[in-house]
């Protein structure tokens, strides 16, 4: 069915869901109390066949003006976001798109607030809500995406990128630099995408205050720790070049036979077999989804939109 044609006073979200309609309702819910018109696309990353329908449910009875765009395969978190906001660029409406997972929860009124305080700032061309961990992303050469702990208590903050908990896009940015990288699947995309903004000249920032929750995030998982280690490494190789990507090749690999040989060594998400795999492809230059033997023996992750 034809959607409404959308307007320069309506923001458009892209909702990457993956298997978890009950959680979509809450976040289209959410969504309806944001202080602007909303407009969402939920891209749906090959959902079971009964999540699919849950779905479809959902996104027909949402309070919002809501479509679905069924991908069919797990596409991904940047690849899934990338329809959405390929589907935006190509309407030509509208200075601001949100990107937000299935299960982000942000506060009444925080799209809102987040749009203002990103265009009262020079040349904003990504911004992201605040999670509440007190904690600012940087961009480190040798260890690529991470966090520091906030300079500020209240209002905009700058960053090397946005979280994708609640991302804000403007146009502009995202015609002159491009979409999501596909080749990282999940995770270290969103700070792909700021090392780029700001390498064009485009500010990036965290809207201190402005708040976001993301409530099933899940950790413990080998497919997590392949990503974030096969990620990583391309993250630094891309952006800080050769030497510096070999560095970490060489603290990656310390890290991971120290984790073997000495458990309590080990930092809070460990996986032998998934940061081996993750060295490994990416040293084959293997990047996209994770490999199906890795997949089937995950339990409990959510890939599709970390």
């Amino acid at each position: 069915m034809d959607a409404p044609h959308a307007t320069d006073d309506v923001v458009h979200v892209v909702v990457v869901h993956w298997n978890q309609p009950v959680r979509l309702r809450a976040t289209l819910a959410a969504l309806a109390d944001q202080g602007v018109a909303v407009r969402a696309l939920v891209v749906d990353n090959g959902s079971a066949a009964a999540e699919l329908d849950a779905a479809r449910a959902v996104v027909a009875s949402a309070p919002i003006d809501a479509r679905l765009f069924e991908a069919g395969t797990n596409t991904g978190f940047g690849p899934g976001a990338n329809i959405g906001l390929r589907v935006w660029l190509a309407e030509g409406v509208g200075e601001w798109a949100a990107v937000v997972p299935h299960d982000a929860l942000p506060d009444p009124g925080a799209l809102a607030a987040l749009i203002a305080m990103a265009a009262a700032q020079h040349h904003v061309g990504l911004a992201c809500a605040d999670v509440g961990d007190g904690e600012t992303p940087v961009v480190d050469p040798y260890f690529g995406g991470m966090t520091v702990p906030a300079r500020v208590a209240a209002g905009w903050e700058p960053a090397d990128y946005p979280h994708g908990t609640l991302l804000l896009a403007r146009r502009a940015c995202l015609e002159a630099i491009g979409l999501f990288d596909e080749r990282y699947f999940a995770y270290c995309e969103e700070a792909d995408l700021g090392v780029r903004a700001r390498a064009a000249g485009w500010q990036v920032g965290l809207a201190r205050g402005v708040r976001v929750t993301n409530p099933t995030m899940r950790s413990g998982s080998p497919v997590v720790d392949y990503l974030m280690h096969r990620n990583t490494l391309l993250l630094v190789r891309e952006h800080s070049g050769a030497y510096h990507a070999a560095i970490r090749l060489i603290i990656a690999v310390f890290q991971l036979v120290r984790g073997v040989v000495q458990p309590s060594s080990r930092a809070w998400l460990f996986s032998a077999t998934g940061r081996l795999a993750g060295i490994v492809d990416h040293l084959r230059g293997r990047y996209g989804p994770p490999p199906p033997w890795l997949l089937r023996e995950a339990s409990g992750p959510e890939p599709a939109v970390g």
